[in-house]
């Protein structure tokens, strides 16, 4: 039997959507919490934001596209340099500045339309692209739970083996309400197992005062610190094409024409904007939450924005912070591991969907260079900014496209003979 779909825009049931909104929560906690540890800043204000982000997306893109907004990585590069020599404040002003130039890109995506994607990122090279997504985040995933460490502990390998073996175990055999929170079911399962090993130190969670307001900070702006925040706004672009595509391949929907690329990225830099006007880090689409939609089929916007409601709760309740931040990074690899997966399978659902024709030669080098390119390591500096992976991949399809389209006007292709 085919497993029940809830669309984006239907009604969850009320017994549901607690566990669900929960599950959405725990997927994304652990990277988006990993930003703020990195800048030095308390991870308070970011769940809050994270939160607020969340619910403006929904709301800007009508309700008709379901992103989870948590922490962004890109920006971790020119953000540290920045912090370093001139202090988190101008960091901030950063943020703000490349919110902003990515508000204006979306008008002129409002303006001029979308089908220049289609000639730039045609199917053949769409399809690795996404894919890159999940597969370059799968070291990731394995250094989180301790698996790439010199010496491997047994009690990593114990808690990440019980939560992905949950996981996935759930995900094809659970059934009825068991069948849509494997994802729930394998955190708490993973974190048992870590509470029976002694991993887990609750002393923060007693320490913690009952409620605590975010620590929230005032942006400066300096003209050296946004010149070199801003060409991470040909990143995020990047990778929010790359998100929208591979939601609306999920859901079913062409999210890039309903409810449009402009809206959806407007509201991405929106929430990047006023994260750096608070004091929080920039905010992003994640992959993490596209892996639990693929797995569990539930799409509501409900259920995202029963997240982002959570997540703004946390941002005040010490001891429930505390508590979610004592979740084991194995749980989080184990997690991980299955999400990145799903999400680099739906870059290859892109290629079979498309009835992409490999008997071509442009749509054969095309996949086979962006998959090169994303998977070999190889980065290219430019300034304060580094670009590989699936970036560095995305734009090198997007010239081949462009090029390959060329040749085509000018009846320069040897398939065409």
């Amino acid at each position: 039997m085919a497993k029940r779909i809830i669309q984006v825009d239907e009604k969850v049931p009320g017994k549901l959507l607690l566990p669900l909104s929960i599950q959405h929560m725990f997927a994304m906690f652990g990277a988006s919490v990993l930003v703020p540890f990195m800048f030095g800043i308390n991870p308070a204000v970011v769940l809050f934001m994270n939160g607020i982000g969340t619910l403006l997306f929904i709301f800007i893109t009508k309700g008709k596209a379901p992103a989870y907004l948590g922490s962004s990585f890109a920006f971790i590069a020119p953000g540290n340099a920045i912090i370093a020599s001139m202090g988190y404040e101008y960091a901030l002003g950063g943020f703000v500045a490349v919110g902003f130039c990515g508000c204006l890109l979306a008008g002129i995506i409002y303006k001029f339309g979308t089908k220049w994607i289609d000639v730039v990122l045609p199917s053949a090279a769409m399809g690795p692209v996404v894919a890159l997504i999940g597969l370059e985040l799968s070291s990731s995933a394995a250094s989180t739970a301790g698996l790439l460490d010199e010496v491997i502990q047994f009690n990593n390998v114990l808690v990440f083996g019980v939560t992905l073996g949950v996981a996935v175990i759930g995900s094809v055999c659970f059934k009825k309400f068991l069948s849509v929170i494997p994802i729930l079911i394998a955190v708490v399962a993973g974190y048992i197992t870590a509470v029976c090993v002694g991993m887990i130190d609750f002393t923060p969670v007693v320490e913690a005062s009952l409620f605590a307001l975010p620590n929230f900070s005032f942006p400066k702006f300096d003209i050296n610190a946004i010149l070199m925040m801003l060409p991470v706004l040909l990143v995020i672009a990047s990778e929010h094409i790359g998100h929208q595509i591979v939601t609306g391949k999920i859901i079913g929907r062409d999210l890039i024409k309903d409810p449009g690329l402009h809206r959806s990225l407007f509201a991405d830099n929106f929430s990047s904007m006023l994260s750096g006007l608070i004091g929080s880090v920039p905010t992003t689409t994640y992959g993490e939450n596209i892996g639990v939609m693929a797995i569990t089929g539930v799409y509501s916007v409900q259920v995202i924005a029963g997240a982002a409601i959570l997540s703004i709760i946390c941002s005040f309740i010490g001891p429930l912070a505390a508590l979610i931040q004592t979740i084991p990074n194995p749980v989080i690899g184990g997690i991980s591991f299955l999400l990145y997966g799903m999400i680099g399978t739906s870059g290859l659902r892109i290629l079979v969907d498309n009835k992409v024709d490999y008997g071509k030669s442009v749509n054969m080098v095309l996949t086979s260079v962006v998959f090169v390119v994303g998977l070999s390591g190889v980065t290219i500096t430019i300034g304060s900014i580094s670009l590989s992976g699936m970036v560095l991949a995305c734009i090198t399809g997007m010239l081949m496209s462009l090029l390959f389209y060329a040749f085509e006007k000018l009846h320069l292709l040897n398939e065409e003979s």
